[in-house]
């Protein structure tokens, strides 16, 4: 089973940690010739795959990986979309879940990423660690006694942890309650971001709180206030859904309800949209569904490239057409 085929009713979606590490004595990645990297992602992918991190991993060459797959996995949260767009050398760790996966010759030497349902910080943070002890039994990561682990980028230095939980926050985003929370979060240690991380925008009320302070603070003290702010923010927009009109969002759930069952032609906003409406809806008791595992199973599996993967090179029509088709035949047999 894939990370986000899940029963889900919370506003937590997923929980994700990234921990970035280089290896002592070798430069970072942007300061190797194209032979030096693929020589260095070669020494560590093999030392990888000799760790004992009783997890299965695939390797996938990036150099082999068209654009269309590429994207794919960005869309399932596999990889950044700067490993998408520089596949050259690098390589590719993947668990058969895709809860796992390490990124080999990004911007750092290895990116170990976790990937979990629902808000799980804890349970994601210890394989995540335990994955990376392992590796460290093979190799030796550039650390500084006065700055911590060494990453590329400054902002990483220290822990080189990225800690996030996605939250589905629609309620507190209509009430324009957001922004204030953004700059509270902000003086706190942490940042909002979009659906697909640092530089991309929220999709149909989803965002992603994480950790911003790296240096100075250890993962564990990181960890615990990503997971205190997350709780009191979660707190906010159940109590907020609480005092919404019952009978208008019955309503406004209900019709998006018969839209996705009856629709010929969705974007990918629009799905997005309807999807999240009908996890409002359950979340706040004013439906029921026999089964609600596929519903995020839809929203990442008919994001654009994903359809385009398993349909080819068709155009935005056609993939229009096909997501509403899709969504049809899920929902043909079901009724509220």
């Amino acid at each position: 089973m894939l990370w986000y085929e899940y029963n889900n009713k919370s506003v937590a979606l997923s929980t994700r940690i990234r921990l970035a590490r280089n290896i002592d004595g070798i430069p970072f990645p942007s300061r190797l010739s194209l032979s030096e990297l693929k020589k260095t992602n070669r020494l560590i992918a093999d030392s990888v795959k000799s760790a004992d991190i009783g997890i299965h991993l695939r390797e996938i060459d990036m150099d082999s990986l068209g654009e269309l797959e590429a994207y794919a996995m960005v869309e399932r949260h596999c990889i950044s979309p700067k490993f998408a767009a520089n596949r050259e050398g690098r390589i590719l760790l993947l668990s058969d879940d895709e809860s796992v996966s390490i990124m080999i010759g990004e911007e750092d030497h290895l990116r170990i990423q976790v990937l979990k349902s629902g808000e799980c910080l804890k349970e994601a943070y210890g394989i995540c660690e335990r994955i990376e002890t392992a590796v460290g039994q093979k190799l030796k990561f550039a650390f500084s006694e006065k700055l911590g682990f060494l990453t590329e980028c400054p902002t990483n230095l220290g822990t080189g942890l990225r800690a996030s939980v996605m939250l589905h926050l629609p309620v507190l985003e209509g009430l324009g309650d957001l922004r204030r929370i953004a700059e509270l979060t902000t003086k706190l240690g942490l940042t909002f971001r979009g659906f697909y991380g640092e530089g991309s925008e929220s999709k149909s009320g989803i965002y992603q709180l994480s950790n911003q302070v790296t240096l100075g603070v250890s993962e564990q003290s990181a960890l615990e206030n990503l997971e205190n702010i997350a709780n009191e923010i979660i707190k906010r927009e159940n109590d907020a859904l609480k005092r919404m009109d019952r009978s208008a969002l019955e309503d406004s759930v209900c019709r998006t309800f018969g839209i996705l069952k009856y629709a010929r032609r969705l974007n990918t906003d629009e799905m997005m949209a309807y999807i999240t409406k009908l996890m409002l809806g359950l979340r706040a008791g004013v439906i029921s569904l026999p089964d609600t595992v596929f519903l995020m199973k839809l929203f990442i599996e008919l994001q654009p490239a994903m359809i385009k993967r398993l349909k080819g090179d068709i155009t935005p029509n056609e993939r229009d057409i096909f997501r509403a088709e899709s969504i049809r035949n899920t929902f043909k047999n079901i009724e509220l």
